[in-house]
């Protein structure tokens, strides 16, 4: 198989279709709407800092699966017949 050439458009569509991606985004929304709601006021800056990767983290690993139907979708959605 010959070697692709790396443009923006292969990058875009790298990211796009790789469910590391979505599980990324999802381990951030869950860290940004969950941590609020734990911190107490108490806390320092590290701890804090400790517990939004914490829940970044949980839910990263928490969202596999639906981040496999993300990309399946999106795959079905912009390739249609042209799936690998």
């Amino acid at each position: 198989m010959a070697k692709r050439p790396v443009t923006p458009a292969f990058v875009i569509f790298y990211i796009l279709f790789s469910p590391d991606t979505w599980r990324i985004v999802m381990g951030i929304i869950f860290a940004v709407l969950l941590v609020p709601h734990i911190v107490k006021p108490d806390m320092t800056i590290l701890a804090r800092g400790v517990l939004y990767i914490m829940v970044g983290t949980i839910g990263y690993a928490g969202s596999g699966l639906p981040a496999r139907g993300i990309t399946k979708m999106l795959k079905r959605l912009i390739l249609g017949d042209k799936q690998p």
